[in-house]
């Protein structure tokens, strides 16, 4: 019997709940800057003035399908990995609930992973290449290397990182050249994960603390982008602040008083924010409007996190 034919309205839910849509919203930023920190970005400015730019938006669409894949197949898998945690820690998980079965959840992974491969494919053999770097990273983080302090931050945020690279090789040569920008998402994401181990049973405040110097530090890096010629830092301006201000406040409580709770809460607006994160980058390299239009990802991200579980 067609396993999608058999499923019912909840399972259906169980089944967008592991791939956890708020956080592939986000995942869509991340290819919008790179995007953008190619020069791919233009076209917008082009479209804005009437001309015809079809063509230029076909490898946007592949790696924004690309990237939907490595996100939920990565996201799925590591409730896959999970089950038996989760059936002690998170119970209404969908696996543990029995709303969606441990072998169908990893055929859902398997299949994500497939359509973001084959769409990569269509861009260019370095985006296919970055897109099977992503898939055997994040499986290297649901299985091994969320359980390790340091790695576990480090493997997540090289997956952020590589994804923003994803984005930027609509213009493969353009890799080389951008590289440095993937160590932005690496540290962010690597505040966010480290912060985030003490989700369920509660942290220490020295890990608090080491994620809050890593945000100053991107927020810092974000600004000296403006050291390139091609960047205007005033254009980062107000998304670089709104970043701060909508992130730090979240973060300090959670480094004064790390119960679960507080750092739940830190978490899931530091994972939207990475949409704010990217708007920064985005406004600074291809101008104020492209970087609204980045943010836009924000309230659709904001509302699918009402519906759906964000950690």
């Amino acid at each position: 019997m067609n396993i999608v034919a058999s499923l019912n309205l909840p399972k259906w839910r169980g089944y967008l709940e592991l791939m956890r849509p708020a956080n592939i919203v986000t995942a869509w930023a991340d290819i919008l800057v790179g995007f953008s920190a190619s020069g791919s970005g233009v076209i917008f400015t082009q479209l804005m003035n009437g001309q015809p730019t079809a063509d230029g938006f076909i490898p946007l669409a592949w790696l924004l399908l690309a990237t939907t894949g490595l996100y939920g197949g990565g996201i799925v898998f590591n409730d896959v990995f999970d089950a038996e945690l989760d059936q002690q820690e998170r119970p209404s998980r969908p696996i543990p609930s029995g709303r969606v079965s441990r072998e169908n959840a990893a055929l859902l992974g398997m299949i994500l992973f497939a359509i973001a491969i084959f769409a990569a494919t269509q861009v260019s053999l370095l985006s296919v290449t970055i897109a099977i770097f992503i898939t055997f990273a994040a499986l290297l983080y649901d299985s091994v290397g969320k359980h390790h302090p340091f790695f576990g931050p480090l493997n997540m945020g090289v997956c952020r990182g590589s994804n923003l690279l994803l984005g930027v090789s609509a213009l493969p040569a353009m890799v080389g050249e951008r590289w440095y920008l993937a160590l932005i998402p690496v540290l962010y994401i690597a505040a966010i994960t480290a912060i985030s181990q003490g989700e369920v049973h509660g942290g220490k405040r020295i890990t608090g603390v080491v994620a809050l110097i890593l945000i100053a530090i991107v927020l810092t890096a974000v600004l000296s982008l403006g050291f390139f010629a091609e960047y205007t830092v005033i254009a980062a301006l107000p998304f670089a602040a709104l970043l701060a201000v909508r992130v730090l406040p979240n973060f300090i409580q959670a480094a004064r008083e790390p119960v679960p709770e507080k750092i739940r809460n830190a978490v899931k607006v530091g994972v939207l924010s990475l949409i704010i994160l990217d708007a920064s980058i985005a406004a600074g390299f291809t101008g104020l409007a492209y970087g609204l239009l980045v943010l836009i990802l924000l309230p659709i991200s904001m509302s699918f996190a009402k519906m759906f579980a964000v950690t």
